[in-house]
């Protein structure tokens, strides 16, 4: 392939209709928009997108021309960007050729781009491809997105992928005609500089003259000598015309009224140049004169430089004319006469106003006069209607003759920015509906709550109102959320809302598009529904809101229709069109699947939660003792852990109180926490065991049986002996392998960590490793917890924080009864939810008889 294989495309900038005259137009184009656009942070913001929304590994804008040339992306290696491919490499070559969107699942196996380079050296395993036009011409490139592995598309990552290109076609115009038009602008001050006029600002209060670099120029000063003096200026001025001068300028302040003088200047070379000055005094509230405000030009060779200005003016590329005192035109250059499609020959001496008559009354008969009777530069943009048809931007600036316009034709440059304001805009209403369905959706009350979030959103953009319904579980809709744009019809609203679906016909749009799962654009809402509906508060609701058109679909995901969606509009706005369709569709789309992950993600996490309590029993109660236990799933995920308790006696009667946690949070982590668990109880409930002993045992058959598990896990044994009975004491006999140190809360309030000198090694790392208990007394009414790091450590949390809180909370929260002290505990330190999974065993020893 080579760039005559290449469709034609737009002309270069400076051809009004857009078309081009060959190939070679066409090149010229590429490389134009490949210099404004190489390295465009608003196109990398389009890139970074694309990869965001399609999920894919690299996004590209590339300009295909002679060379394939890639001027914006993301996921490129370095140096990607600028990089040049022959068009028989480029696979965006291949979709600006076809002029369609080019879609390959899989490279390897599609004849059309097996053989180019990147798909033979393996860096692209899938490619998705739309063509970019500017302004709607033939496509000077692409925008794709790819990855390194086969991928499905979709008809949707299509449509995504299409408005990206819409909005990046709309960047790359935008610049081209801002380029343009910067380039207008400067030709325009040139002329003006070249004219060879200053201009002076004269603050009659403080005193200060103000002169621009040309004012200088024309009075032989640098700017370093100007003092910015009136005297500076008379100074300069030939003796013989100081008086008349200083008197015209004095008549101006006094009368409020226009300056203008010619008077010869002397330059500091001794050479005598006449200038000639004009200006009008500006007043303040009270009528008192407080500025003279002007301009000065050489008139030393007048009739060559009158000569030389109107060939200059008309030269330019942006359009002038220059009216008299009585707005009347006095000069029209040849730009202006072809934007303005008249004759020169007629407009000379007429009255803008007649020549012109939408101006009277618009924002350009308001600005005209306001520059001239402000003597202030007015700038604006501003539509003139048919013939014209067009947006302008408007430069107005009072001359001692009257009035001098230049403007530009920018109706181009607003339609591309228009374009893509509305492409941004709606992208943005894409995720911010997305968000909102990104909260908690637990409940029944949380989805609901979503969708009316999502129903505040879409309007005004989409429509003036809208109703969002849900699916119950038996298949039966109910509307659940609407919005209006007026907040006293909310209600109303509501109340249609509320009965409209029982009240419906068989073959109204809303159940026809549930049944077939299409779209429906209802054009005349009143005919299709309105009418079928039955007399009473449905029917008066209706009319009342008096909709025009609307659009309406089902909400579903996967095979599954979860809801619908309806978009009204009144009769003051016109029909949806297919990006307004585009954009109901993507947000039905988003919310259906969010509603669906949503659910399928509370059965997951109800069948996880089940099977991790299934794995935990219910603690024993000793003889004046309680025993409390607790077990809670992370919220965050819907995935098994591996934290576990336990509790149990031994023949003897001694209770071992077990915490344990093994390292991971998958289905390997519970079977490996079942099996821990299931071991240490048969090593544990023989008389005599100590926790020390159980830990090095439990530790030699994780090794032995080749489990390769690590875990944490710490044993407390409640021992008494007659005498500590008599005594009213307990001993807590307790080993720690690397897990958080149990609390102990003693009766009168003190709180100590079962901790020793130094930290033991957790289970699976050495089964040699040294094991040993220790003793600790404690009277009877103690509290002990034990609790996994869940508890006490997360992303928002730290472990000496979240230890140093429980603490705290434990000695806050003693005195209550322990079930109440267990569920005290996780709500003060996890009041927004769990980050992790959280086992938790707490003991209370009472008093004995």
């Amino acid at each position: 392939m080579t760039a005559a294989d290449l469709p034609d495309g737009p002309a270069p900038r400076g051809r009004p209709d857009g078309a081009a005259s060959g190939p070679g137009d066409r090149a010229e184009l590429v490389r134009q928009l490949a210099a404004e656009a190489l390295g465009s942070r608003s196109l990398q913001r389009l890139t970074d997108l694309a990869t965001r929304l399609l999920d894919c590994d690299v996004a590209e804008v590339s300009l295909v021309g002679e060379m394939h040339t890639a001027v914006a992306g993301t996921g490129l290696p370095p140096g990607g960007i600028g990089a040049q491919l022959p068009l028989r490499d480029s696979l965006c070559a291949l979709a600006v050729a076809a002029n369609e969107p080019l879609v390959v699942p899989d490279t390897t196996r599609d004849e059309r781009v097996s053989e180019r380079g990147p798909v033979r050296s393996g860096g692209i395993g899938s490619y998705l491809g739309i063509p970019v036009r500017v302004m709607g011409g033939q496509p000077v490139g692409a925008l794709c997105v790819h990855g390194a592995e086969a991928r499905r598309w979709t008809e949707r990552d299509v449509a995504l992928l299409r408005q990206l290109a819409d909005s990046v076609g709309t960047e790359l115009q935008l610049m081209a005609l801002t380029a343009e038009y910067e380039a207008h602008r400067l030709r325009f001050e040139l002329a003006i500089d070249a004219a060879g006029i200053g201009s002076f600002d004269w603050n009659l209060v403080t005193g200060r003259l103000l002169w621009d670099d040309r004012m200088l120029a024309l009075f032989g000063y640098e700017r370093a000598d100007f003092d910015e003096a009136i005297e500076s200026f008379v100074a300069r001025v030939y003796p013989d015309d100081r008086e008349r001068t200083t008197e015209a300028l004095q008549a101006a302040i006094d009368g409020l009224a226009d300056y203008d003088a010619e008077f010869r200047v002397v330059l500091p070379s001794g050479e005598i140049r006449w200038v000639r000055g004009s200006g009008r005094a500006v007043a303040d509230d009270s009528g008192t004169a407080v500025r003279l405000l002007g301009a000065a030009h050489d008139t030393t060779p007048q009739r060559r430089e009158d000569v030389r200005i109107a060939r200059l003016l008309d030269a330019m590329k942006a359009s002038f004319f220059s009216l008299d005192r009585e707005w009347r035109f006095s000069y029209v250059n040849a730009e202006a006469e072809r934007v303005l499609g008249v004759r020169r020959e007629d407009l000379l001496g007429a009255l803008v106003w007649e020549s012109f008559p939408a101006a009277v009354g618009s924002e350009f008969e308001r600005r005209y006069r306001a520059a001239v009777s402000s003597g202030q530069e007015e700038f604006f943009e501003a539509y003139y209607p048919p013939p014209l048809d067009a947006w302008f931007e408007v430069r107005a600036w009072p001359t001692p003759d009257g009035l001098s316009v230049s403007f530009l034709d920018v109706t181009e440059r607003r339609t591309a920015e228009e374009q893509a304001r509305r492409s941004a805009s709606r992208l943005a209403l894409v995720a911010h509906a997305t968000t909102a369905m990104s909260s908690s959706l637990d409940t029944r009350a949380d989805e609901e709550a979503a969708l009316r979030r999502v129903a505040e959103l879409l309007v005004p953009d989409l429509g003036d109102w809208v109703i969002l319904s849900l699916a119950d579980t038996d298949g039966r809709m109910r509307d659940v959320a609407s919005w209006h744009r007026d907040p006293d019809r909310r209600e109303l609203v509501a109340r249609y809302a509320a009965s409209r679906l029982a009240a419906l016909q068989p073959d109204a749009p809303i159940l026809r598009a549930l049944a077939s799962g299409q779209v429906f654009v209802v054009p005349d809402v009143g005919a299709a529904v309105g009418r079928t509906l039955p007399a009473g508060e449905v029917s008066d609701a209706f009319w009342q809101l008096a909709p025009q058109s609307a659009v309406t679909l089902a909400m579903a995901a996967r095979g599954r229709t979860l809801g619908a969606l309806s978009v009204y509009r009144a009769a003051d706005r016109p029909l949806p069109d297919q990006e307004d369709v585009a954009t109901v569709r993507d947000v039905a789309g988003r919310m259906a699947l969010a509603l669906d992950n949503a659910r399928l993600y509370q059965q997951q996490r109800r069948l996880a939660e089940g099977l991790q309590r299934s794995l935990l029993t219910a603690p024993p109660q000793p003889d004046r003792s309680e025993i409390v236990v607790r077990y809670h799933p992370a919220m965050a995920v819907a995935e098994v852990g591996g934290d576990w308790y336990d509790a149990f006696l031994q023949p003897s009667g001694a209770t071992m109180l077990v915490i344990g946690d093994v390292v991971g949070h998958d289905t390997e982590a519970a079977a490996a926490m079942g099996q821990l668990r299931g071991m240490l109880r048969g090593i544990g409930y023989r008389d005599g065991t100590g926790p020390a002993e159980v830990l090095t045992e439990l530790d030699a058959a994780i090794q032995g049986l080749g489990m390769g598990t690590l875990a944490t896990a710490a044993i407390i044994r409640i021992e008494q002996t007659a005498e500590e009975r008599a005594a009213g004491l307990t001993q807590l006999r307790w080993s720690n392998a690397g897990h958080p140190p149990p609390l102990v809360l003693r009766p009168d309030g003190r709180i100590e960590e079962l901790a020793g000198e130094r930290a033991e090694l957790m289970l699976g790392v050495d089964p040699g490793a040294r094991r040993s208990d220790t003793v600790t007394t404690v009277p009877r009414g103690t509290t002990v917890l034990l609790y996994t790091d869940g508890l006490v450590e997360g992303r928002d949390l730290s472990l000496d924080e979240g230890t140093a809180r429980l603490r705290a909370a434990l000695g806050e929260l003693g005195d209550r009864p322990l079930p109440v002290l267990c569920d005290a505990v996780i709500e003060r330190l996890r009041p927004q939810g769990l980050q992790d999974d959280v086992a938790l065993v707490a003991i209370r020893l009472h008093p004995q008889d």
